[in-house]
Parts: C-alpha cells; sequence; structure tokens
C-alpha cells in the first residue's frame, strides 16, 4: 500500500495534466475528410483544446470537429475533459469547455447539439454552459467529469487540489432545461480527492479520485431534485452555492498493488456490467466485477519497460470509454520522464482501442497519434 500512496502523490500532478487545458498551439490537428464513412461507432476526444473525431474502421479517418479558440480563430471554443453522449439523445454532448479561462472566465462545461452521423460531416453547436462555483484555497479550478442521469439531470466533477491540500473536487447535479447559462444546480460533495472521470449506472454514481486512490459510489436516489430544499438541496457551502448535505458516499473500489490503480482517473462500464478503471502514470487499465471485485488488468506495460524520456509502448491512459461492441478506447497522455519533470511529451499522446477477442484482451491499435494532451473519451454510436 505504501508504494501505491507513493505513486498516488507523484502522479496525481501528471495525472491532472491531462485534465488540463493543454496551449493548443502546439498540437497535430486532425484533418477532416469527407470519404463517406459507415454509422459505426465514432470515439470523440479532447486534445490540445481541440474536439477530434475517429472513424472506428481502418485507416481511422479523422475530423476536427471544434477547434480551440485563437487569434486566428477567435470564435473557438477550447473543449477539455471527459465526453458524454445523452444516452437518450445521441445527438447530445456534453463536453468541458472553458474558453477564456486565463483571463476573463471560470471553467465549466458546455452541452452541444451535435449534427452528423459520419466522419467529415459532424459539427457541434453549444446551446448551454454549466459554470458552478468553485471551492477556495485550491491550486487552480478545473473541469474534468461528466454524465447523464436517466431522467435528464447532469452531473459534473471538478478536480480541486491537484497534488496537495484538502481535497476539495466537486460532484455536482444540474437541473434541465438546459438553455443559456444560468443552469441551477446542486452541490452534492465538495471534498473529492482529484476528481476525475463519472460513469453513470442505473442508481449508482461513480466517480474516479486519482487522490483519493480509487472509485466512489454515489446513490442517485439520495440526489435532490432542484436546488431547493424541498427539492432536496438544503444547505449552501463556503461560497454560497447550493448544497445538498447528507449525500453519503461508499469506497467502492480502492487502489492498491495488485489491481494497479494508483491514480484512479477513467472510469467506463462494459455490457456485462463489469467496469474498467484506468490509472495514469504506471499505464494501468484494470477490470472489476459489478460488485467491485478486482478481475484482471487489462492493460499494463510489456514486462521489463520502465517510464523514462520515451512513453511506455501501451501508452499512460486518462479517459476510456466502452461502444456497445465491447470494444474498450483509451486517451493516452504520452507521459514522459524528461529533464524538465514528469509530465506528457511534446505529442506523444494517442488515442488507442482494446479489442476483446473470446473475452481476452488484444494488443492495443492505435487510431490517432502526435497528439497533445488528449485526455476525455466518448463514444458516439448514431
Amino acid at each position: 500500500m505504501r508504494r501505491a500512496r507513493a505513486l498516488v502523490v507523484v502522479a496525481v500532478m501528471v495525472s491532472v495534466l491531462g485534465a488540463c487545458s493543454g496551449d493548443g498551439g502546439d498540437a497535430a490537428e486532425p484533418t477532416s475528410t469527407t470519404a463517406a464513412v459507415p454509422a459505426t461507432p465514432i470515439v470523440f476526444n479532447g486534445q490540445g483544446n481541440d474536439l477530434a473525431a475517429y472513424s472506428t474502421e481502418a485507416p481511422f479517418d479523422e475530423q476536427l470537429v471544434i477547434e480551440h479558440n485563437s487569434e486566428e480563430n477567435p470564435d473557438g471554443l477550447d473543449i477539455n475533459g471527459q465526453i458524454c453522449f445523452d444516452p437518450d439523445d445521441p445527438q447530445r454532448f456534453v463536453a468541458g469547455e472553458d474558453t477564456f479561462q486565463s483571463t476573463t472566465g471560470e471553467p465549466g462545461w458546455g452541452v452541444f447539439a451535435l449534427t452528423g452521423t459520419t466522419i467529415g460531416e459532424l459539427s457541434a453547436t453549444q446551446v448551454a454552459e454549466l459554470v458552478p462555483t468553485y471551492q477556495p484555497d485550491q491550486d487552480g479550478a478545473e473541469n474534468f467529469g461528466c454524465g447523464f442521469l436517466a431522467d435528464g439531470r447532469i452531473v459534473t466533477t471538478d478536480i480541486g487540489n491537484q497534488a496537495t491540500g484538502d481535497p476539495n473536487g466537486q460532484l455536482i447535479v444540474w437541473f434541465p432545461p438546459f438553455e443559456g447559462d444560468d443552469i441551477a444546480y446542486c452541490k452534492v460533495d465538495v471534498a473529492i480527492g482529484t476528481a476525475q472521470a463519472i460513469l453513470v449506472d442505473g442508481d449508482a454514481v461513480y466517480v474516479a479520485s486519482a487522490r483519493g486512490g480509487g472509485v466512489f459510489r454515489y446513490d442517485v436516489t439520495t440526489f435532490p431534485n432542484d436546488e431547493t430544499p424541498t427539492g432536496g438541496c438544503d444547505s449552501t457551502d463556503v461560497t454560497g452555492a447550493p448544497l445538498a448535505s447528507g449525500i453519503e458516499r461508499d469506497e467502492f473500489i480502492v487502489g492498491d498493488e495488485t489491481n494497479g490503480i494508483a491514480t484512479a482517473a477513467g472510469i467506463a462500464r462494459n455490457a456485462d456490467g463489469n467496469l474498467f478503471v484506468s490509472s495514469v502514470f504506471n499505464g494501468v487499465i484494470s477490470e472489476f466485477s459489478s460488485d467491485g471485485t478486482f478481475v484482471r488488468r487489462v492493460l499494463e506495460p510489456p514486462e521489463g519497460e520502465a517510464l523514462g524520456e520515451e512513453p511506455y509502448s501501451t501508452g499512460t491512459p486518462l479517459g476510456i470509454g466502452v461502444a456497445s461492441d465491447g470494444t474498450l478506447y483509451y486517451a493516452d497522455l504520452g507521459i514522459v520522464i524528461s529533464a524538465d519533470g514528469i509530465g506528457p511529451g511534446p505529442n506523444t499522446g494517442t488515442v488507442r482501442r482494446i479489442r476483446f477477442v473470446d473475452g481476452e484482451p488484444q494488443p492495443p491499435e492505435i487510431l490517432g497519434d502526435g497528439l497533445a494532451f488528449p485526455d476525455g473519451i466518448g463514444i458516439y454510436e448514431p
């Protein structure tokens, strides 16, 4: 356990580098293609503040769906974090959106309407913006996780303190309608250690906690229905924002040396009900049963490989997602160790997939490479 905790302390900064905004200027931008692609799953990924989409059929055509904001593209948006498609409306998704964060605004999330079903024909329009208050005394507010509850409410996580200080990442419930920028919300947890991805599974919400050493589980039936006391949001936090008191969480998965989850980051579920959890710094994705029992590692660096000036050959996974056919996709930050320290190398990130044959994970395949800060994954199935 001591070794796992040491990895958490060292690697939390690494895992959050993927969640933080890159500068967008040095990313290898995906190019659009007009080739018609069948309506198979399309993988979305935030990278270098851009939103890219990948075909899941070779040769893995790419499209830049949203380009980051810049002097050359003043109408662009800065996209990052987890990408979540509404299971009841696949043409709607949520992603981290923090355009102008460094100058005039707070980080938040955008709600987007998607048009098109094939690579080369996709476009997205922002229809709502979710911007909460953030806990004080943290080392830079950062957005990351998202998810849709069954009744249409949206949940998000922001990271909070990334490496030191008291845990103050937040889990927030947002209430419809989702139009404009004045969206009602209620916080249900304001003390998560480096909060990362969200998985919504029925009446359970799972949150990966890189500095909490695993995955927390929450009971959706205890969540507030609106931002008022009668709706279950009965208090306020230190910022004066609505807060539901008494929401409990379970330690559903605890990272250890056996399961390899030192810095929990991404979380996804397969059709059998099992969960996949990624751990960035040590390059692991592990599988757990529906009750949280460790099953196996489906990704880890080859024996004898060490992290150095070159990234692991199998990558350092942050965001993950599972398509309906069971294929696991992940965003590899491309972590390296250099004279500058530990973090993503210069355009060393990739987007990859793991297919399963007779239940056994196959070697990862690369859909896109040469990427800067690829962090969240979203699976769009038209």
